[in-house]
C-alpha cells in the first residue's frame, strides 16, 4: 500500500533483487507483475509468491503493454542490463505517461556529467535511479570507519547512525543492565532498539540484561557510536591497515574514499586493470595476483591487517580469500556475495560479515515504493528486520494522530521500537517524554517488516 492504496507494479528483471522486491511486496498484497524472459525462473517465482508474470523482452512495448503498462503506478527495472532497464523506462515514459520509473544503474558513467543532468532534468525519463556499487561501498566504508560493527546506517544526512554489534565476553555491559549504560556514559545519549538472541528478536527495556554472543542494535550521534560499541566488546582501535581483494568498480571506489586516512593495498589479477587503477589512486598499492595467494598474502603481513575485504565479482573468490586471510591472521574479513544461500552459510563461520548486494539495495526500492512519508528504508539483517524513517502528520480524517502525544503513550504494534527522532536536522534521541511535533522524523526499529503499513497509518494517517 501506498498513502492507503493498492499499487499496481511491475518488476522488469526476475534477477536477485526482482524476485526478493516481488516477493516482499506481494505479502503487502499490492498488485505484482514480474516480466522476464526465463520462463523456469518465472514459474519458481509464481510458486513462492502471489504475483503474476510474463515472458518477453523487458523493453519491448508489446510486452509492457501486455503487463498493463497503462494502470500500473510503478515501473521498476532491474534486468542485468543498465541499457534494458534505461530503455524500459523511456518505453514506459511514451505508453503512460503517469507511470513511476526507477532503474537499477550500474555503470558509473551513465551517473556522470551529461547524462546525470539528462536524467536529473526527464530527458532520459528515469524518475529514481538506484545505484548499487555506490551504495555497497558507501556500506563497507561505514563498517571500516566504525571499528567493531556488524552494520552502520545513516539518518539526517549522517546525523544519526543506527549499528548493529556483536556482544562479546569483556565488553564493559556484558552481564548488565541496559539502563547501566547510562552510568557507564553520563555525557552519552544512546537508546537499544533490538536485541537478537540465538536469532530471536528481544525487546530491550532498561532491565534487560545483555549478554555474550547477543546481536545489538542501537541508534546514538554518528559521533558517539564507537563509544557505544567499546560498551558492548573489548575496545577496538580505529583500524589502519586495510587490504581489498578486487580492483573492479566498488574495490577502486573504496580504496580512493579511504586511502587519505588508511594504509590501502588492493589485489587484482587483470593487468590492465591493475595498471588502470594504479594510475587513478594516490596513495594506494595496487598488487598483481590472485586474492587467495597465499605467499602474496603473507608478503603483503596478513597478519598485521585491521580489515580484509573481498569485492571481485566472484562468490567462490571472496568466500575462499577471507577465509584464508582469516587463517592467517587478518583482524576483520568481510565478503562480498551475490548468492543469498552463501550469506547465511557463511556468517559467523570465519567471516566476520557477509554482505549481500541485493540487501543493501532493496531498501532504497522499499522507501520509493512506501511513499512520500518514508523517508528511508534500510533492510536489516538479511531482510528479517528494517529501519525506517518516517514523517509525522497531521491526520485529515479527524482521527486521533500522534502529534502532541509522549512516545510512553503511542501505542506501538509487538517488535516496532522508536530509537530517534529528527526535528529541524537535530538528532533527539526517544526518551519516554519526549513529545512529538508535526513534521518530526521518526527513525524506527522494526523486527517484522510486515509491520510498515502500521506503522504508516499511526505516524501518518490518511
Amino acid at each position: 500500500f501506498r498513502d492507503g492504496k493498492l499499487l499496481k507494479i511491475i518488476i522488469l528483471g526476475a534477477g536477485t533483487v526482482g524476485s526478493t522486491l516481488a516477493t516482499l511486496l506481494s505479502q503487502e498484497d499490492n498488485d505484482i507483475t514480474v516480466v522476464d524472459q526465463e520462463k523456469s525462473v518465472l514459474h519458481r517465482l509464481e510458486e513462492e509468491a502471489d504475483i503474476s508474470t510474463i515472458t518477453g523482452g523487458c523493453s519491448f512495448p508489446s510486452t509492457l503493454v501486455n503487463a498493463d503498462i497503462k494502470n500500473a503506478d510503478m515501473i521498476v527495472a532491474v534486468t542485468g542490463s543498465d541499457e534494458i532497464n534505461i530503455v524500459s523506462c523511456l518505453v514506459s515514459k511514451v505508453l503512460s505517461r503517469r507511470v513511476k520509473t526507477i532503474a537499477r544503474i550500474r555503470e558509473s558513467s551513465y551517473l556522470k556529467d551529461k547524462t546525470q543532468k539528462a536524467i536529473e532534468e526527464g530527458i532520459i525519463p528515469v524518475d529514481i535511479v538506484v545505484s548499487p556499487e555506490k551504495l555497497i561501498t558507501k556500506h563497507i566504508q561505514a563498517l571500516i570507519e566504525t571499528p567493531g560493527s556488524l552494520q552502520v546506517l545513516e539518518f539526517g544526512e549522517g546525523i544519526l547512525n543506527l549499528v548493529g554489534v556483536k556482544a562479546v565476553n569483556g565488553g564493559p555491559l556484558i552481564g548488565h543492565e541496559i539502563g547501566d549504560l547510562k552510568k557507564h556514559m553520563p555525557n552519552v545519549d544512546t537508546r537499544v532498539a533490538a536485541i537478537f538472541r540465538d536469532g530471536n528478536p528481544i525487546i530491550p527495556m532498561g532491565t534487560t540484561i545483555v549478554e555474550a554472543e547477543d546481536e545489538v542494535f542501537f541508534i546514538a550521534r554518528k559521533k558517539d557510536a564507537r563509544k557505544v560499541i567499546n560498551e558492548m566488546r573489548s575496545k577496538e582501535d580505529p583500524y589502519k591497515k586495510v587490504i581489498i581483494a578486487g580492483g573492479g568498480k566498488i574495490g577502486s571506489t573504496l580504496a580512493e574514499n579511504i586511502e587519505n586516512k588508511h594504509n590501502v593495498s588492493i589485489i587484482e589479477a587483470d593487468p590492465e586493470r591493475a595498471k588502470l587503477i594504479s594510475e587513478k589512486l594516490i596513495d594506494s598499492i595496487v598488487l598483481e595476483g590472485n586474492v587467495s595467494d597465499k605467499s602474496l598474502l603473507h608478503e603483503e603481513r596478513i597478519e598485521d591487517t585491521d580489515v580484509f575485504v573481498a569485492v571481485t565479482n566472484d562468490d567462490e573468490a571472496n568466500v575462499m580469500s577471507c577465509m584464508l586471510a582469516k587463517e592467517m591472521g587478518a583482524h576483520k574479513v568481510i565478503a562480498l556475495i551475490n548468492n543469498q544461500a552463501y550469506v547465511d552459510l557463511v556468517q559467523n563461520k570465519g567471516i566476520d560479515v557477509a554482505i549481500a548486494p541485493s540487501q543493501i539495495t532493496i531498501g532504497t526500492f522499499l522507501s520509493e515504493l512506501a511513499g512520500e512519508d518514508v523517508v528511508k528504508v534500510h533492510s536489516l539483517r538479511r531482510g528479517a528486520a528494517e529501519a525506517i524513517e518516517t514523517v509525522v502528520n497531521m491526520p485529515s480524517n479527524g482521527k486521533e494522530g500522534v502529534v502532541g502525544k509522549e512516545i510512553r503513550t503511542i501505542k506501538l504494534p509487538k517488535g516496532a521500537t522508536i530509537g530517534a527522532i529528527l526535528r529541524k536536522n537535530k538528532a533527539k534521541i526517544a526518551h519516554d517524554d519526549v513529545k512529538l511535533r508535526e513534521d518530526d522524523h521518526v527513525i524506527l526499529f522494526l523486527t517484522d517488516k510486515k509491520l510498515l503499513p502500521q506503522i504508516q497509518e499511526i505516524f501518518s494517517p490518511t
